[in-house]
């Protein structure tokens, strides 16, 4: 098949094509075996090394997975909090800003633009330094202090994200379904709240769940600055006592990775069901449209 948005490389292009593909395999297959080469001199693959992570029979093989456990429940407490924070903070400034007048959205496209430009660590950073000077009491709220800084933080920087991708999916849907709504006598709200946000989450959905997947790996941001413990700073802890950082560090990766694959394969699920559902309403209605019911 033909594209209409390149010419369609002739023979002399895709025999260099396949010579670079060869050669871009070949370097890296050389690396990866000088890596292992010389992780292997290093004596880093010695079983003593692994065998606390994956022999049952090492004395320490089920103290280091119950620190894992603990970690890996605080990450996910931190990560379905700060999730729900800024899913809730960022729909309520994307529809705010796209809602209110020119003046008076001002302060929200302020705030907005303040936590776009700011490192995700520094906002961390800066809600636990203010709590503190401020003496702001978050210790009514389950959990340690760290938690809620860390959350708080994460749900400044990431609920603008949000806000603006969903003012994005908005904007990218046609002028017409705002405008057709608003003739048969909707308010703003209603036809931002039933007709543009639903059709909106389900255009954005791939970049809502990107953002979901960044959430849950900045948890681990906390580890740098000491404020929670989670599976990450169990690792620190892990690698500290058996002096195995290369592999404690891959292990904890690899669990990162299977949480955030986990993450992503639930949401695409969930995108289908509904896309499942709203399609199979919307045949209902055409078909009633016809055949009136009864």
């Amino acid at each position: 098949m033909t594209s209409v948005l390149y010419d369609e490389p002739g023979p002399k292009a895709r025999r260099r094509a396949r010579i670079g593909t060869v050669v871009g395999l070949l370097a890296i297959a050389a690396l990866a075996y000088v890596a292992v080469r010389r992780l292997a001199d290093e004596g880093q693959f010695e079983w003593e090394l692994w065998g606390p992570w994956l022999d049952p029979s090492f004395e320490e093989f089920p103290l280091v997975w119950e620190l894992v456990r603990k970690g890996a429940i605080s990450t996910l407490a931190a990560a379905v909090l700060s999730i729900a924070c800024s899913l809730v903070v960022g729909v309520l400034l994307g529809t705010a800003r796209m809602m209110l007048g020119r003046v008076a959205r001002v302060p929200i496209i302020g705030f907005i633009e303040l936590f776009r430009g700011l490192p995700v660590i520094i906002t961390i950073v800066f809600v636990w330094r203010a709590f503190e000077e401020l003496d702001v009491d978050v210790s009514a709220l389950p959990g340690v202090d760290g938690l809620w800084y860390l959350v708080i933080g994460l749900t400044l920087y990431n609920s603008v994200i949000i806000a603006e991708i969903l003012r994005a999916g908005v904007a990218s849907l046609p002028a017409g379904q705002g405008e057709a709504a608003r003739a048969i006598g909707m308010s703003e709200g209603q036809v931002m709240r039933t007709v543009l946000l639903p059709q909106a989450f389900r255009i954005m959905l791939p970049a809502l769940i990107s953002q979901l997947v960044v959430i849950l790996k900045d948890t681990s941001l906390a580890a740098i600055v000491g404020l929670y413990i989670e599976l990450l700073d169990r690792g620190n802890q892990i690698a500290l006592v058996l002096d195995n950082p290369i592999q404690t560090y891959f292990m904890i990766g690899t669990m990162f990775i299977v949480i955030n694959y986990s993450l992503s394969k639930l949401a695409v699920w969930v995108e289908r069901r509904v896309s499942r559902a709203q399609g199979g309403k919307a045949d209902v209605e055409a078909v009633e449209q016809v055949v009136p019911a009864g």
